[in-house]
């Protein structure tokens, strides 16, 4: 089971969630609070990794390499007794929470040392009790909570303290130890609390890169010889990593030293435990109790059907359990995941050129009898365009600059009027009461950017494969059928199609994301891209408001 096989079983299950809501009928009030529990679990859904260890361990740099990114601050001070809680967001941004108030304080991430470390924040005289990290990561956007403690051993006490006290909020956590002195007291301490909580251990050994080949082999042996002290004979796995060539190699986009640096079984050995124990586990649980629920339906056929629905859920979570998981990993390349993306780039350039266009046409309209007397001749402007005017112009710059149009439509009407028993339907509709203006001049200027907008998609799908970070936005269906006609260089097509339906399936997943959210009253959990969900959607099948060229 991956990452993406989950998401889509756990959105599955809200789905059959809500439709047990309406099978329930006469049952519906008195199920509602267990509905609503269920709903809760499936929008809080989390996986806490908590990382502990030493200072100077490498900790931090640790948890680096796993994102893929360097921005969480690293150093050599030891910690304050803070814990430090990184999630997904769709800004980098940190906000802090003190123990003495409820009131946040949003800070930038350079500023996160100044409230977490003993040099700016001695003894915690700020008070800190947590400092969450939001990073648009994608192994963050996929449920992992990665969660920094305080180093143990340093000389305040407080730290290891912290630490400990954390360790039941953990799902999982990762010893992070060294070559240079591998396990400590304070660390094999902690070992031997979290062999009684039954959480998973994961034992790294960091550094790698700077011992030879003989002295890793001796240093792990002397690690194994100490767990077994701890542990028996089923000892955690241990893993051998220099995060520091793992970052390097995530950046490079060289997947044979990422391999090297042992930053890739790491990350393989988490993510099999995250999905194929925990999460199956999760989803066979949600399962059950669904089924528990729908046992009480008033309708016995209703019942039957629905138990049938959720046997198929439940063989398809069997299916996926057991299948080996892959590492998650950031591409080399400019990415989905790190980029929020914007509604069509065509659209908005379209957008920009009619409003200045407009801005203009609006003062020489109000201002010149010459553009007046063209823009009678002309039958005004398209009914799109000269909604836009009117939002735009004062009631005053509307009555001078029309005044001769309107005039010149009561003179064609009553022409009209003198002819109307002769009217032949198959005739041209008169000027005066066309919808669409072939000369409006806002339809003019929109084509002109239409065109140019195209153009530049075209030249950079062309260069750069499809995807540029730079540029990333859903094309609109209208647009992209514009679009996709232009494409002529080889491959171009197709890479622009790639990239609109891997953007539109991260799309999908923000919906069903902010649906089980806000069914289980949890809205105020959704991230930014959750929230604007709709609106891209909307955005997405029908371009933007005044995007297009022809307002007919």
């Amino acid at each position: 089971m991956d990452l993406k096989d989950y998401e889509k079983l756990k959105f599955e299950l809200a789905e059959q969630l809500r439709s047990l809501e309406t099978l329930a009928g006469t049952q519906r009030e008195a199920l509602q609070g267990e509905m609503r529990t269920l709903f809760a679990r499936l929008a809080e859904d989390r996986f806490n990794l908590v990382v502990v260890g030493r200072f100077n361990r490498g900790k931090t740099s640790l948890m680096n390499a796993l994102l893929g990114s360097d921005r969480l601050p690293t150093g050599i001070l030891p910690l304050t007794s803070v814990i430090t809680t990184v999630v997904y967001g769709t800004t980098e941004r940190v906000l802090v929470k003190f123990r003495d108030t409820r009131l946040d304080s949003e800070i930038a991430l350079d500023a996160l040392a100044g409230y977490i470390t003993q040099e700016h924040n001695p003894g915690n005289v700020r008070r800190v009790e947590t400092a969450e990290v939001q990073l648009p990561e994608e192994i963050l956007r996929r449920g992992f909570h990665m969660i920094d403690t305080p180093g143990l051993g340093s000389h305040i006490a407080e730290n290891t303290r912290t630490t400990e006290r954390f360790l039941p909020e953990a799902d999982a956590f990762v010893l992070v130890t060294s070559y240079e002195s591998p396990v400590s007291e304070e660390e094999l301490a902690v070992l031997s609390t979290a062999s009684t909580s039954f959480r998973r251990v994961f034992v790294v050994i960091n550094k790698q890169d700077t011992v030879s080949d003989a002295d890793r082999e001796t240093v792990q042996q002397y690690v194994r010889e100490r767990l077994r002290n701890v542990f028996g004979e089923e000892c955690p796995a241990i893993f051998s990593v220099s995060a520091r060539d793992g970052l390097e190699a995530k950046r490079l986009g060289d997947d044979a030293r990422l391999g090297q640096s042992g930053i890739a079984a790491l990350e393989l050995a988490l993510t099999s435990f995250m999905l194929e124990e925990k999460r199956a586990v999760f989803l066979s649980g949600m399962c059950e109790r669904m089924i528990d629920l729908a046992a009480r339906l008033p309708d016995a056929a209703l019942q039957s059907q629905f138990m049938q629905t959720m046997q198929s859920v439940s063989d398809e979570i069997g299916r996926h359990r057991g299948q080996q998981a892959t590492p998650i990993r950031r591409p080399a390349s400019s990415s989905l995941s790190n980029v929020h993306p914007e509604a069509c780039e065509i659209c908005r350039d379209i957008q920009a050129a009619t409003f200045d266009t407009l801005a203009s046409f609006q003062h020489e309209l109000a201002s010149r009898a010459d553009v007046q007397r063209q823009h009678a001749l002309r039958g005004g402007l398209c009914r799109m365009h000269t909604r836009q005017y009117a939002s735009l112009a004062p009631p005053h710059d509307v009555c001078v600059g029309n005044a001769a149009l309107i005039e010149w439509m009561a003179s064609e009407l009553a022409a009209l009027a003198d002819a109307a028993d002769q009217l032949d339907e198959r005739a041209p509709t008169p000027l005066c009461l066309a919808v669409t203006k072939e000369g409006c001049p806002l339809c003019l200027s929109a084509a002109r950017a239409e065109m140019q907008a195209i153009s530049t998609l075209v030249r950079d799908v062309a260069r750069g494969g499809g995807i540029s970070s730079e540029r990333l936005s859903f094309i609109c269906i209208p647009h992209l059928v514009r679009a996709l006609p232009a494409m002529r260089e080889e491959g171009a097509a197709r890479a622009l199609l790639t990239r609109q339906a891997a953007m539109l399936d991260r799309l999908a997943e923000d919906m069903r994301r902010y649906a089980t959210k806000y069914d289980a009253l949890r809205r105020y959990l959704a991230s930014e891209e959750e929230r604007d969900a709709a609106e891209m959607a909307v955005a997405v099948l029908a371009g933007l408001p005044n995007g297009h060229v022809s307002g007919g």
